[in-house]
């Protein structure tokens, strides 16, 4: 699995992206992340727009041995 660092926030935002694409990245922030939380801000019931808040914090350490 790729690493998530810091720079890769950006790519997040900056572009419009598929569902699997961005399954995938946020995938890796999650899974390099010490801590992560989610908070659901808020759900549409009639258009199933939804509004979803991650919080936490990134695993800064390099990994020497990937």
């Amino acid at each position: 699995m790729t690493r998530f660092r810091i720079h890769d926030f950006k790519g997040l935002e900056t572009k419009p992206t598929s569902p699997g694409a961005m399954r995938s990245k946020l995938n890796e922030m999650i899974v390099n992340s010490t801590v992560c939380r989610a908070k659901i801000e808020s759900i549409n019931q009639e258009t199933g727009e939804y509004r979803i808040v991650l919080q936490g914090s990134i695993d800064k350490e390099d990994n020497r041995f990937e």
